[in-house]
């Protein structure tokens, strides 16, 4: 069955912000030889490129004011990148890796990412404290890998179900897991937004968690900074998730609903949907399957330590 992968992401100051601290990044990853001399005729080129090897979405939140947010979220984003190309052992064999060890690698990515912040505050005095969210999903079709720490958050809607896939790594939210307090009073908690896991801040040391999911053609994916989540309610950005007839309407769509609602921070959204063309019109399909980039063949699915106490204010 053919289906479409439809991508956009959407980064927004919001209406308070003096600064934007939030960062997106939406990647395939592919393999690619760089031809140095040859006797064979490629038309001149100098790189040839393989097909895709899977899809990367992501969201970091820079925090730390004038300690340097934005330069937390650019770091982290650019050594994440890094890591991908240069290290991570299973780049081009996901098919015959073990789940588990996949998400270890996934794991020590974000570990890599913080040792690079710590260095870099090391190295600069004045930019202690800084830290940065980080929500990451990783899509080889149908396989979804999501690892994450922080509040930024990712979502699944497959309709009408609306999921929040991770787990918000803030104080309040430890009050709600233990008990203490209601879910629906985290907002008005004093630790709503004081978060115990991010890459760097005042944590020494980061407990990334991970995820899996088996996609289907028709889900929308959703990963988003908290100046999303601040002002619009899951109801509502499930609704506008599916109703919307783009990703990048519903990117648009979301942020001006932030800012409505007050815009208090910077908002950042990705979106991305998996849509099933073969429903569509011919002429739809055709121009889908010419878009090379963003189409692939995909099949639907046949089945269905210690934490620390040290936190970083955001």
């Amino acid at each position: 069955m053919l289906g479409k992968m439809d991508c956009f992401g959407l980064t927004d100051i919001g209406r308070k912000r003096e600064k934007n601290d939030d960062q997106f990044l939406i990647a395939d990853l592919a393999k690619s030889v760089r031809v140095h001399s040859t006797s064979l005729n490629h038309d001149d080129q100098t790189r040839l490129y393989g097909e895709s090897q899977g899809k990367l979405l992501l969201v970091a939140d820079g925090m730390g004011g004038h300690l340097a947010g934005d330069r937390a979220s650019t770091v982290a984003v650019d050594e994440l990148l890094n890591y991908l190309l240069n290290s991570m052992r299973w780049f081009f064999r996901l098919a015959d890796d073990p789940d588990d060890d996949f998400l270890e690698e996934l794991k020590a990515a974000l570990v890599h990412c913080e040792q690079r912040l710590w260095d870099e505050m090391q190295q600069f005095p004045q930019r202690r404290g800084m830290g940065t969210t980080m929500t990451m999903a990783y899509v080889v079709w149908p396989r979804l890998y999501v690892v994450h720490a922080g509040d930024s958050r990712c979502y699944l809607l497959r309709y009408p179900h609306f999921k929040q896939i991770t787990h918000d790594h803030t104080v309040a939210q430890k009050l709600v897991d233990a008990g203490e307090i209601h879910a629906d009073d985290v907002e008005a908690s004093q630790w709503s937004h004081v978060v115990w896991n991010v890459l760097g801040g005042n944590v020494e040391e980061i407990h990334p968690s991970v995820y899996r999911a088996e996609l289907r053609l028709g889900d929308v994916l959703l990963l988003c900074s908290d100046g999303l989540t601040k002002h619009v309610s899951d109801e509502t950005a499930c609704e506008m998730l599916a109703e919307s007839t783009s990703a990048e309407r519903a990117c648009h769509d979301l942020v001006a609903a932030a800012n409505d609602a007050g815009g208090s921070d910077n908002v950042t959204v990705v979106v991305a949907s998996f849509r099933d063309i073969s429903d569509t019109p011919a002429e739809l399909q055709a121009a889908a399957i010419a878009e090379t980039t963003s189409v692939t063949k995909v099949e639907k699915p046949t089945s269905g330590r210690r934490d620390r106490t040290t936190t970083a204010a955001k």
